[in-house]
């Protein structure tokens, strides 16, 4: 009787075969069926060389981001092999100030993009001062009629003119921060925005509910990738939970009010005074939670509100931040420009008051600054922008404010070389405030030939001296301005 050969080797040899083919591999990442987005894709944690892209997708893959110049010109393409449903890749090596379109997919499928809807920025060089538009929301995660009537307002005022950065004060899901309302309250709110512009997170107090600061846990934690370690410019804080980053000319320094320490000596409070101290940016805003001025909720009574006040205005104040942005009220308050007022409501001084005017280039004049940076205790705006998403009826009188209403709406910040203008847009589209901030110009180093004479004489500083007339900011351009130029002249050129 002859034995027949067994088959077990080359059943197994035909199995494992099988099973390292893309087909298989395939088949494996998605089920059988087809990949599909349920999230994104959305932008994080940009630089001047690199950005983060993030999507989900309903089974498990690989991921593959293409992206180049133009559309239907995807030239560069980056892998990760680790299959997930979070899918997060990094580009890198990228050119500063510069356009880029994309897609997304697996390696064997492309999901979204290559079209216009799909695309992304650079940050520019550290220090430049082109012009950069910034978007801040506040307790925009309700998801109902008035968030979407402020994404539409907000869209439609930038449409020919998008925003670079994109701030969110907090309380971005409610009522307790978690997966669901999240997409409910802010992907599916605003999913053409994140596609295209990197979004920076504070946390607030709802957000906190399904997240944990302290071990950089949970739902937040899950979504938002953010500069622990000063990817993007400043000082690392070792957590997400607070952090700093450059873009262009201006410092931008968000806090974690809702979960952190912030008592005095607190490492917060201690990575923040470092932060500060270390930046050459000429601009600096700061963004946080919990404000410390409002009548919205009672910063004379809440607790968190008074520590606020108490323990990291001053730092930020010393430092000579022009600007701080908070939500937690439903409202929109803006200050007068203000420094040392650190107590209660009833303890503002007209000394505090470093310009009790309505900051407006139509009205009192805008806010000045004599310094081209940071001037320590020279002046700070405060703005409450907790209104993108709802707006809690409530009586609005805080002396530290020059204007306060109870209307949805955000914010929108330029600022160009040594200008800041702001606004409040409300969901009708109107402009209920705006005010203006200027600083000095930056002095040159020493003036060029302006007129190709071949010298640097009176003719090239009455040539650029047209071009920035008013240099002491005082609204007038007389020998103040000739004077001040030439001592900065002096100083700088040999």
């Amino acid at each position: 009787m002859q034995t027949r050969p067994s088959r077990t080797p080359f059943l197994l040899a035909v199995f494992l075969a099988v099973l390292t083919t893309p087909l298989f591999s395939q088949t494996i990442q998605s089920n059988g069926l087809p990949l599909t987005i349920t999230r994104g894709p959305y932008l994080q944690l940009s630089t001047p060389d690199s950005i983060l892209i993030r999507w989900r997708t309903d089974s498990p893959s690989d991921s593959r981001v293409r992206f180049g110049p133009s559309v239907g010109d995807l030239t560069n393409t980056v892998d990760d092999p680790t299959l997930t449903t979070e899918h997060i890749v990094s580009l890198t090596g990228l050119m500063p100030d510069t356009m880029y379109f994309y897609s997304v997919g697996s390696t064997t499928q492309t999901l979204a993009g290559d079209d216009a809807n799909h695309s992304l920025k650079t940050s520019p060089a550290v220090g430049s001062t082109d012009p950069v538009r910034i978007l801040v929301l506040g307790d925009s995660g309700i998801g109902l009629e008035d968030s979407r009537n402020v994404r539409d307002v907000f869209l439609a005022h930038t449409a020919d003119r998008p925003a670079d950065v994109w701030l969110m004060l907090g309380d971005n899901a409610y009522p307790v921060g978690s997966d669901s309302e999240y997409q409910r309250k802010m992907f599916d709110i605003y999913p053409t925005t994140l596609r295209t512009t990197p979004l920076w997170s504070s946390i607030g107090n709802h957000d906190a509910l399904s997240a944990d600061s302290p071990t950089q846990t949970g739902v937040y934690f899950d979504i938002f990738s953010l500069p622990k370690n000063a990817q993007a410019g400043g000082v690392a804080s070792g957590t997400e939970a607070y952090y700093s980053f450059d873009y262009a000319n201006i410092h931008f320094i968000c806090l974690d009010t809702s979960e952190t320490s912030y008592i005095i000596g607190s490492p917060m409070l201690t990575w923040l005074a470092s932060d500060l101290a270390a930046t050459t940016q000429q601009w600096a805003i700061a963004y946080f939670h919990h404000p410390p001025y409002s009548d919205g909720h009672d910063s004379d009574t809440e607790a968190n509100l008074i520590r606020v006040r108490q323990n990291i205005v001053p730092i930020l104040e010393a430092a000579g931040v022009d600007l701080v942005l908070s939500g937690h009220s439903h409202s929109y308050e803006r200050s007068y420009l203000l420094n040392n007022h650190y107590g209660l409501s009833a303890t503002l001084t007209p000394e505090m008051l470093v310009d009790a005017g309505d900051g407006r280039e139509d009205g009192d004049g805008p806010y000045t600054k004599s310094a081209p940076g940071l001037s320590p205790n020279s002046g700070t705006v405060y703005a409450v922008a907790g209104n993108a998403g709802f707006i809690t009826p409530q009586t609005l009188n805080h002396p530290a404010m020059y204007t306060s209403m109870v209307k949805p709406g955000l914010m929108v910040i330029d600022i160009t070389s040594n200008r800041l203008d702001a606004i409040s847009i409300n969901d009708e589209g109107i402009i209920n405030d705006y005010f203006t901030i200027l600083k000095a110009p930056t002095p040159p180093t020493c003036l060029p030939d302006l007129n190709n004479d071949g010298s640097v004489d009176f003719f090239d500083i009455s040539q650029f001296l047209q071009t920035q007339p008013d240099w002491n900011n005082d609204t007038t351009f007389d020998f103040f301005d000739i004077s001040d130029f030439l001592i900065a002249f002096v100083a700088g050129c040999p």
